[in-house]
């Protein structure tokens, strides 16, 4: 799911929109915003270690956040593994409520996928 054929995929269905900050020509910074028509997601949001710590992340939740806006969106989430405390913190610290009581689960329709 992470080959560039597949990101290819994902990106024509129009509900994905990769948003990336830059120092001068180099990527330091991504992650890709997407939604189900009611609810925004923040995905796989990533900043490069030797630029950590200076506002890119809460930037970039920013950022997804204007552009759910900008779609009528208002409800917004990001699933985070519980062993990711740099995460964790990031999204208590812009707000976001961590949920106590939901258990993620899921299926896999194709073995090693």
């Amino acid at each position: 799911r992470d080959s560039a054929e597949a990101f290819a995929r994902q990106m024509a269905t129009g509900v994905q929109t990769p948003i990336g900050l830059r120092a001068g020509e180099r990527l330091v910074a991504i992650v890709l915003a997407t939604h189900d028509s009611r609810k925004g997601w923040i995905n796989r949001l990533a900043v490069d270690p030797e630029c950590r710590r200076q506002g890119l992340a809460t930037r970039l939740i920013d950022l997804c956040e204007a552009h759910f806006r900008g779609l009528g969106i208002d409800i917004w989430a990001a699933l985070i593994e519980d062993w990711n405390e740099a995460s964790l913190a990031l999204f208590r610290s812009a707000g976001y409520a961590l949920a106590d009581d939901i258990t993620y689960a899921s299926r896999r329709g194709r073995a090693g996928v």
